[in-house]
């Protein structure tokens, strides 16, 4: 996993009015779950830019007033009319308690489906996954060279070194659907037997 550093302070008061003369100073209000105690926080908006909107999964190198702990993104609230981050919730990762991340899927390979004139297409972006932090990859590449015309690949058939992959094993996750011109060859080709 890539690394992300973020620098917070921590918030003296808590509550409504304190969240939201944090936002109006273009802050985040933060906490941080899963160490001895739960640490308040807010960190500029400018900083969690690049942590937010990426696909890519971070292990956070949080510094909270010189308090130095890794940690990755929980749970993200945003603003339902502007889409400004309004609250992010973090948890902090030791190396021998397993955390529950979503990993991004990479498709790899030419299937076959597709050079018989079908349609690739990546039903689930996103797998949820558990294990140690340390063993969690960038992405899971899954090669789909040997995809037929109106073939699947459910998470059942996906395998993940050191990681246990929670969605449930009958869900697909890529597929080569059939096109019209597909079809129509398939017919074509039927009726001239």
């Amino acid at each position: 996993m890539k690394t992300f550093e973020l620098k917070g302070e921590v918030r003296a008061d808590l509550g409504k009015k304190s969240s939201k003369a944090a936002r109006i100073g273009e802050s985040v209000p933060c906490v941080l779950y899963g160490g001895a105690e739960n640490v308040h926080f807010t960190s500029t908006s400018s900083d969690l830019r690049k942590l937010v909107y990426s696909p890519d999964v971070f292990v956070v190198k949080l510094d909270v007033n010189g308090k130095k702990c890794n940690a990755v993104m929980k749970a993200l609230q945003f603003h339902p009319v502007t889409d400004k981050v309004l609250h992010i919730d973090f948890l902090e990762v030791t190396e021998t308690k397993p955390v529950v991340v979503e990993i991004p899927v990479k498709l790899e390979g030419l299937a076959e489906g597709v050079k018989a004139g079908g349609k690739l297409a990546l039903e689930m972006r996103k797998l949820r996954v558990k294990g140690l932090y340390t063993n969690i990859p960038e992405r899971i590449v899954i090669d789909v060279t040997s995809l037929g015309l109106g073939k699947s690949i459910q998470v059942g058939n996906v395998s993940a070194d050191n990681l246990e992959i929670l969605n449930a094993k009958n869900a697909v996750v890529a597929q080569v659907k059939l096109t019209r011109a597909a079809r129509g060859a398939a017919a074509a080709a039927a009726a001239k037997k």
